[in-house]
């Protein structure tokens, strides 16, 4: 069963969770994603497309049973297994799904389905239940006692009540959790009014966490594994503790922890504005998770392609140059159109116009790609402090994925940068993308002047002060959002190539702490001096002038007494 080639269709919706199944099952070629999809209709479509051409180039469907834990969601998920079973009875379906409730997995077995594992099962017990149930055999994670027989699942009577009455229950808990979570995204909304409804959002979550874990403990949780079904919206393969991670597994391992991080705030906790602080949180989050998936295909494509570890370096500007011009590509649309007065502009075409523009300004200065691309390709060591770490210990992990979250944030700034220069007042856009707070003409403008004052400045203090420390400052993804972080980095090539403005930065660098310290001692020197000359000169002179007085005027006093008697 080794040599045996599982060729897979993947329907999941979450982008993030499709990345993350490729990527981990990328140390396995026995397993090959020939296609993911993410909507019913179109997993339709490329089925016809790939049995017509080849007949043998699917033998597996792996879907996700339900989408958002929603009684209609397990219906309609059923529903598509009837169908996929009814057209396609020889091709194996296979459930890697957030669901463990077993009268519902019964009904999926009855329906055809030929094999389960929960989201979160070790990445080599699944790709041993892949590959027995492509090749003709079942696998049902945990053996459930659930029936396929005619009734659809084991149970008897009550049990059908209360699984309908439980996913009734959350319905109507999904509708109250839609309701309080768009009037928080309401602006203006009173500080007390917003904890109130803080508070009533976590008691829903709670009620829903409580009301999807009744009666489904007969499914045992994997032992040592992370429960990712706790994350707030998205579901995540299993990542496994740093310490143990081997080199095969890197990639699967840094983009998992990424995509994680990707679901807390997004808030820009630092003091320099970035582009992306003026879409909202969602199109925010949307636009960086864009651009991981277009980033591993991008690996995906380079391996591919044979690309020698040497090649990397010559190559790395025109990689990046392609990551971006695909995430303007997809996230605007290819064909989209935007109506301007009386012109209909083609906006991925108008937006690649300033190419150059952010290249020069963005793209080619992210930090250290050509090491962040040879590590994930060929796990190559990280040179970190001018030690070199293996690719699988802690430190590597670390630095790499530092380099991958500002790869990720610059990259969103290049794709928003022609946007706010070109179109960055259009009201459609505005509406569609914008935070509440950068919405006005006004705002905006002020937003554009601190960027190009940031560039500006960059370009010629902060970039030459930079070479100088032999420093590279990073964006990095914290639990509160965006903060900046600077690593060693030796910058004596470019430190030799500046000129004009940013030279003479450096110039006045070099001068101040040259002279500083001497200053600092002169300065130093005449304070004692001042000090010793106001205390032990001025000021005992000033003490003997006072004391003289004093004793003068005691003696005048005794004279006078003396006389009076």
């Amino acid at each position: 069963m080794s040599d045996f080639i599982v060729n897979i269709v993947l329907l999941d919706a979450d982008p993030i969770f499709r990345i993350g199944l490729r990527t981990s099952t990328t140390e396995f070629p026995q397993i090959k994603v020939v296609a993911e999809v993410e909507t019913a209709a179109r997993s339709w479509q490329v089925l016809a497309e790939l049995t017509t051409t080849d007949p043998w180039g699917v033998n597996l469907v792996v879907l996700e049973l339900g989408l958002d834990l929603s009684q209609s969601s397990y219906q309609s998920g059923l529903q598509l297994c009837r169908q996929l079973k009814s057209h396609y009875p020889d091709l194996p379906l296979f459930l890697l799904t957030s669901v463990r409730e077993p009268t519902i997995l019964a009904m999926a077995k009855a329906t055809g389905v030929n094999g389960y594992c929960p989201k979160g099962i070790a990445v080599s017990e699944l790709v041993a239940a892949l590959q027995q149930v492509a090749a003709g055999g079942s696998y049902w994670f945990g053996k459930p006692e659930i029936s396929a027989g005619s009734s659809g699942y084991s149970g008897g009577f009550f049990p059908s009540i209360w699984l309908r009455t439980r996913l009734s229950g959350i319905s109507y808990i999904d509708a109250n959790l839609q309701a309080v979570t768009a009037q928080l995204q309401v602006p203006g909304v009173p500080l007390l009014e917003r904890a109130v409804l803080a508070g009533k959002r976590r008691e829903l979550l709670a009620a829903r966490w409580l009301l999807s874990g009744l009666s489904s403990s007969a499914t045992p949780e994997p032992q040592a594994q992370l429960n990712v079904n706790a994350l707030p919206s998205k579901t995540l393969p299993v990542v496994q503790p740093i310490a143990s991670i081997t080199a095969n597994n890197l990639q699967s391992a840094l983009f998992a922890s990424t995509a994680t991080k990707l679901q807390f705030s997004l808030q820009n906790l630092t003091d320099i504005p970035l582009e992306i602080d003026i879409f909202r949180e969602d199109k925010k989050r949307g636009l960086l998770e864009l651009i991981l998936e277009k980033f591993a295909n991008l690996l995906d494509t380079l391996k591919s392609a044979d690309v020698e570890d040497y090649q990397i370096a010559d190559k790395a500007n025109i990689i990046i140059s392609d990551l971006w011009q695909a995430v303007i590509t997809d996230y605007f649309g290819k064909y989209s159109t935007l109506k301007i007065d009386s012109l209909e502009l083609e906006i991925v075409d108008f937006l690649l116009q300033d190419t150059e523009v952010v290249q020069t300004a963005i793209l080619w200065k992210i930090p250290l790609v050509a090491d962040l691309l040879s590590y994930l390709l060929f796990e190559t060591n990280l040179t970190i402090d001018n030690i070199s770490y293996p690719a699988a210990s802690l430190e590597a992990m670390e630095r790499a994925e530092m380099l991958l979250e500002n790869l990720l944030i610059q990259v969103a700034n290049g794709v928003l940068q022609p946007l706010l220069n070109r179109l960055a007042d259009v009201e459609l856009i505005k509406q569609s993308f914008y935070d509440q707070r950068l919405i006005s003409t006004r705002e905006i403008e002020r937003f554009r002047n601190s960027l190009s004052w940031k560039y500006r400045w960059r370009n010629t203090v902060t970039e030459a002060q930079a070479m100088f420390e032999s420093r590279y400052d990073l964006f990095v993804l914290v639990p509160r959002g965006i903060a900046k972080t600077s690593i060693y980095a030796p910058r004596s090539g470019e430190l030799a190539q500046l000129s004009g403005i940013p030279l003479v930065v450096t110039i006045a660098l070099e001068f101040r702490d040259a002279i500083a310290p001497r200053i600092r001692a002169v300065v130093s020197f005449i304070g004692n001096g001042v000090v010793y000359i106001l205390t032990q000169v001025v000021g005992r002179a000033i003490g003997l002038i006072g004391r003289g007085i004093l004793q003068g005027l005691g003696n005048s006093w005794t004279e006078t007494k003396n006389r009076k008697f």
